[in-house]
């Protein structure tokens, strides 16, 4: 039987399980590169084109596309390598070195992919001054000289710091649209502050979404004032990138201008750092208390919100899917919703695997609902989701919704889900 108690000491790392399936690579370009003479204009092409470049696929799949990816490089260009996410292999990371056309600055790397993929990737580019290809060092090296695609414009924020990452996204992946600010549409504010915590022993920085004023009071079908139900909650992990970098308050304001969900507050916790967040973030009992003893009373000094369950959602990505679902379990009767996208359910690595999988296992049925999504490049975390899943329905979990996209453990896919599950749980059609 699983115990109560979360594992203790537990390596600050997934799972390392050998791909089950080899990186989807093309021996030969899906386009015409062309030699020495002609490489001045193909770069021209390419700054109006832009990259990755896209060609039907050589086995003719009306559904996948021939995707190369390019770098021009320099005299002193010894070898790029492109790490497209979750499109690699870590035992063979040679497998992801461009080739270079003889005699040309034109480096390619090119994959067959089903053309709703999409993901962020980055170059490693090897200018010389470091170790022998053969030594070593030369791949831990390798990995610190990252850089973006300077011919695609479309970036993401890097999660902790550095260089933007390149975004790739194939004709039939889902839009984002929904991200973007759009003119006339009412704004939210969002407001920083710092609020102290005897659960976590140390301040916490939180982001609070709140919807225009106008929004705050829920209003009768025929106008009248109606009862004050307070405002739906929204708790998002890892906030300190989905507001700062990621721009959230865009997403809400289209949302609710849209009718696809009611005006919301939505609060958003600061991870720190990747220390901090392996610490709090791998089912530990204080963080949970933190989130339902401080800062959810926190907000409610603040801003009208409900305290019903089920208009409320906690949310999060990785480990922050992992405790976004063991926060539910602590308690619902103050968090009926758990999104999570790409969720840490493997964790522990070792002794205890699949914790929480087992502790639902174990468990009664409680009142949350459960929205998951995980990509189906993600060879560590896709077993363990679907393994979560049976044991879901085993227990009684009949509205728990699984859905697999095509990417990877990326930021890039989780906006899409993040969007489409927030109008799953708090829409009037998921309610």
């Amino acid at each position: 039987m699983t115990s109560l108690a979360p594992p203790e000491g537990a390596p600050h790392r997934p799972p390392r399980l050998p791909r089950p399936r080899p990186v989807p690579r093309l021996p030969e370009p899906g386009v015409a590169l062309p030699g020495r003479a002609r490489a001045a204009d193909f770069w021209a092409d390419v700054r109006r084109r832009g990259t990755p470049l896209l060609a039907p696929d050589p086995h003719g799949s009306p559904e996948h596309r021939a995707v190369t990816f390019l770098w021009r490089g320099t005299p002193t260009t010894r070898a790029v390598q492109v790490l497209p996410n979750k499109l690699t292999d870590p035992r063979a990371p040679e497998g992801n070195l461009m080739a270079r056309v003889p005699g040309t600055d034109i480096w390619h790397w090119t994959v067959r992919l089903r053309d709703d993929w999409r993901g962020t990737y980055v170059f490693h580019v090897d200018e010389g001054g470091g170790p022998a290809p053969e030594e070593p060092a030369y791949w831990p090296w390798l990995r610190r000289n990252r850089r973006t695609d300077p011919h695609n414009p479309h970036t993401l924020p890097a999660r902790w710091s550095g260089e933007p990452v390149s975004c790739a996204e194939l004709p039939a992946a889902p839009a984002a649209d929904d991200w973007l600010p759009r003119p006339g549409v009412a704004r939210g504010s969002v407001t920083e502050h710092t609020l102290p915590s005897a659960h976590l022993g140390a301040a916490r920085r939180v982001w609070l979404y709140a919807p225009p004023p106008a929004q705050r009071r829920p209003a009768a079908a025929d106008g009248a004032s109606a009862p004050d139900t307070g405002l739906p909650v929204l708790v998002l992990l890892d906030g300190e990138h989905w507001q700062p970098h990621l721009g959230l308050a865009h997403l809400l304001d289209n949302l609710v201008a849209d009718g696809r969900i009611p005006p919301l507050a939505a609060v958003l916790p600061d991870s720190v750092d990747a220390a901090t967040r392996w610490r709090e973030l791998t089912c530990r009992p204080a963080f949970a208390a933190f989130l339902t003893g401080e800062l959810l009373p926190w907000t409610a000094t603040l801003l009208p919100v409900t305290d019903d369950p089920a208009r409320t959602v906690v949310a999060g990505q990785s480990l922050g899917g992992l405790t976004a679902a063991y926060a539910a379990l602590q308690a619902p009767h103050r968090f009926g919703n758990v999104l999570a996208q790409s969720g840490s359910f493997w964790w522990p690595d070792g002794p205890s695997a699949e914790w929480l999988t087992g502790r639902i296992a174990a468990g009664p049925r409680l009142p949350v609902r459960f929205r998951l999504s995980f990509g189906t490049q993600e060879w560590v975390a896709l077993p363990a989701a679907r393994r979560l899943r049976e044991a879901l329905a085993a227990a009684g979990y009949a509205d728990a919704v699984h859905r697999e996209f095509n990417g990877g453990h990326d930021y890039l896919c989780w906006r899409t889900e993040l969007a489409d599950g927030l109008v799953e749980l708090l829409g009037r059609s998921g309610r």
